[in-house]
């Protein structure tokens, strides 16, 4: 997307910049819109937790929050949320529908299929969840 925003020519005489955007199928709001800077106490924030979750990598949202409560950082867990997604942090739970069809790597094949049990004891199954 913003190597079409390069492709605009502002001192174009042939096409306004409406016409310019509109050929390009982006907004002309976002093409005058400049993205604004991080405020200097969120970047203090993220420096925080950065350092923190150097060693304590599991610790997630709501913890952050009592973390930075500490030192003096009132912050809600939508703000937190916000600064992870900005930080490229991720939570490392399991995610949904792994067994969706067409996801093979997930699935694991029936092993008994062709056996045919003849005797007793010969197939055991158990069961670790």
């Amino acid at each position: 997307m913003k190597s079409r925003y390069k492709l605009i020519e502002l001192k174009s005489t042939k096409l306004s910049i409406r016409q310019q955007c509109g050929l390009l199928s982006i907004p002309r709001s976002s093409f005058y819109d400049q993205p604004r800077e991080e405020k200097p106490e969120n970047l203090e924030i993220m420096r925080l937790m950065d350092k923190h979750l150097l060693e304590h990598h599991t610790e997630g949202v709501m913890s952050m929050v009592y973390f930075l409560a500490d030192f003096g950082f009132f912050v809600n867990p939508k703000r937190i949320r916000r600064l992870f997604r900005i930080m490229g942090r991720e939570t490392m739970y399991r995610r949904r529908n792994l067994t969706k069809a067409g996801q093979r790597e997930h699935i694991h094949p029936y092993l008994l299929r062709n056996l045919s049990v003849e005797r007793p004891n010969q197939v055991w199954a158990t069961d670790i969840t």
